[in-house]
């Protein structure tokens, strides 16, 4: 089933990278990488002219990014306890100027300011009682797949199909969602990595009459209590960095801000920076 993106492992006598060819965003990621960092440059180079991939992403360890800084890579993000509770530093470089240029890069900056200078608060604010929290099925994803057509005219993935929103229930990731009405309202999803024992909290929707409510920091952290107890360690969100809710939201849950990655996809009606916000769950 083509979604738009793809998934390889490549094995060379040289190094072995987890490599994923984002084809919808026009970027290369390496997830995970060992061996020989000259020559793994070499084969991304290789597939980025392949592929006219505009931006690549390599996750990398604490030894790394340096060596990587050296041959003109930069550093974007660092994402906490990513590796098992090793930080992973996104070291990134881009083929083209435009990709590489923010335009709203100050406006993105005095959001984010204007978020860290508040006090966090402890407690959850408690909708109204006809607001209905539970963990999603199979049977909801043609309703979520509606909300996330109604909010997003663009998005990094096709959200809006229920078949891709199955395929994401089969492969291990969880959704919760919110009711009002009977009609599903707000939303979010865990994408759950069991070998580093970290889960992205991604997919966060709501309808715009519904978010005053604070359904989505109560989504969050269901999804959170969910996630501990299948024994996931580290939580990682990457938010609009236009959206001031959405950032506002993570850093009252405790979420700590790890950088922005430029134009990093397609996402509600352009290419848009994204911020980086990662959080420990206490075992």
């Amino acid at each position: 089933m083509n979604f738009g993106y793809e998934a390889k492992t490549i094995k060379q006598p040289e190094f072995e990278a987890q490599l994923f060819f984002d084809y919808s965003n026009e970027r290369l990621l390496v997830n995970d990488f060992s061996g020989n960092i000259d020559d793994l440059l070499r084969a991304i180079n290789k597939y980025v002219e392949k592929y006219s991939f505009t931006k690549i992403i390599i996750k990398t360890r604490p030894q790394h990014w340096q060596e990587l800084l050296s041959k003109g890579l930069e550093l974007e993000a660092i994402f906490k306890s990513y590796f098992n509770g090793i930080d992973c530093y996104a070291m990134v470089f881009y083929k083209e100027t435009k990709r590489r240029t923010s335009h709203y890069w100050v406006q993105e900056n005095d959001i984010l300011i204007s978020i860290l200078e508040k006090d966090r608060q402890s407690f959850l604010t408690t909708p109204p009682s006809t607001y209905h929290f539970r963990r999603a099925t199979k049977e909801d994803v043609v309703q979520l797949s509606s909300l996330y057509d109604h909010i997003f005219k663009l998005y990094p993935t096709p959200m809006n199909q229920p078949e891709y929103i199955h395929y994401q229930m089969n492969s291990g990731n969880i959704f919760y969602l919110v009711e009002h009405n009977k009609q599903i309202v707000s939303a979010a999803s865990a994408d759950i990595n069991k070998t580093f024992n970290h889960a992205e909290l991604t997919d966060c929707a709501t309808l715009p009459e519904h978010r005053k409510y604070g359904l989505m920091k109560k989504i969050l952290s269901f999804l959170e209590a969910d996630l501990k107890q299948q024994g996931i360690t580290c939580v990682f969100s990457i938010a609009r960095a236009l959206s001031y809710g959405m950032n506002a939201a993570l850093y009252q849950l405790g979420y700590e801000y790890g950088g922005r990655m430029i134009n990093n996809c397609y996402i509600f009606d352009k290419m848009e920076d994204m911020n980086v916000w990662t959080k420990d769950l206490p075992v």
